[in-house]
């Protein structure tokens, strides 16, 4: 039931690859990845996810290769948002589904929750906070060093600048230095950014993210909905070695606030930005535990 499989969805007006492992019926667990890299980091969560009744499936993102790269440009959290709502339609989920989301695929679950509640039993955000607490902990000096790629991808230099070699800095940078392979988790990346216009959209991502005229009017609900509180309690996840944002600058106590009501927030020891990876252990029992507490 663990196997992982391929499989392929239109939704949004987007032709998305996906991963999958799980019983066709049973409730939808829609994994969203981040940058840089793509839905094999959830490898680890998938087949115990599938064990436990759900189906498990990780979408490539917006432009991420198989995924379309999307005509109109738009790659702001709202957009991402939209993707998991029409994902969730389109693959028949309930409102049992549950949502988890790493990175760029929490700013995601923020605003797929808090704009269609009803469509999402649990949720579960990893290694970026709400986007109160995130903005709060970005102008800190040693946080602002950690963020330098962000104002490298506002540049007209972004393009040359990424590569394999850019890839490879960022997981070595971000992950704590334990010996482990990493290539692996680089080639898939390149799998789905080496070709010019998938590196142009995952840059894309941050260019939006700094310049709201790159916003598409069609996502202003779901943009919006990225910044609300919610009513869906969310378990937050952080690597307490976590090499992009650090744990220090991200104050839990805060990140609750943020967060709806009955909402848990834990630093994972050990762990680095990719936490689902760097331990997965116990990733998938807080995981899990969640998914299976009420409501």
């Amino acid at each position: 039931m663990g196997d992982i499989t391929t499989g392929s969805v239109s939704a949004n007006g987007l032709d998305f690859g996906y991963l999958t492992a799980g019983p066709q019926d049973g409730p939808l667990a829609l994994l969203l990845h981040g940058f840089p890299d793509s839905p094999h980091t959830w490898r680890h969560l998938m087949p115990e996810l599938a064990d436990a009744g759900y189906r498990a499936v990780a979408p490539f993102m917006r432009g991420y290769a198989p995924t379309s790269v999307p005509e109109d440009g738009a790659y702001q959290s709202g957009a991402l948002a939209a993707d998991a709502a029409a994902l969730h339609e389109a693959l028949g989920g309930g409102s049992d589904a549950v949502l988890v989301g790493h990175d760029w695929g929490a700013f995601a679950t923020y605003g797929a929750a808090n704009a269609a509640p009803e469509r999402w039993r649990r949720t579960v955000a990893m290694s970026v906070p709400p986007v109160s607490v995130m903005t709060a902990s970005f102008f800190d000096y040693e946080q602002l060093k950690r963020s330098f790629y962000i104002f490298v991808f506002q540049t007209p230099l972004a393009e040359l600048a990424f590569g394999r070699a850019f890839v490879e800095g960022l997981w070595r940078d971000w992950s704590p230095d334990d010996g482990r392979d990493r290539s692996g988790d680089v080639d898939r990346v390149m799998e789905c950014l080496g070709a010019p216009a998938n590196a142009a959209a995952a840059i894309g991502y941050y260019r939006a993210m700094l310049d709201p005229s790159r916003h598409v009017e069609r996502y202003a609900a779901e943009q919006e909905a990225t910044t609300a509180t919610g009513e869906r309690p969310v378990l937050y996840l952080h690597g307490a070695e976590d090499g992009c944002l650090g744990a220090e600058a991200v104050d839990l106590d805060a990140v609750l606030a943020a967060l709806p009501p009955g909402s848990r927030a834990e630093r994972i020891p050990g762990a680095g930005h990719f936490l689902q990876l760097d331990r997965p252990a116990e990733v998938n029992e807080r995981v899990l535990s969640w998914l299976e507490s009420a409501p």
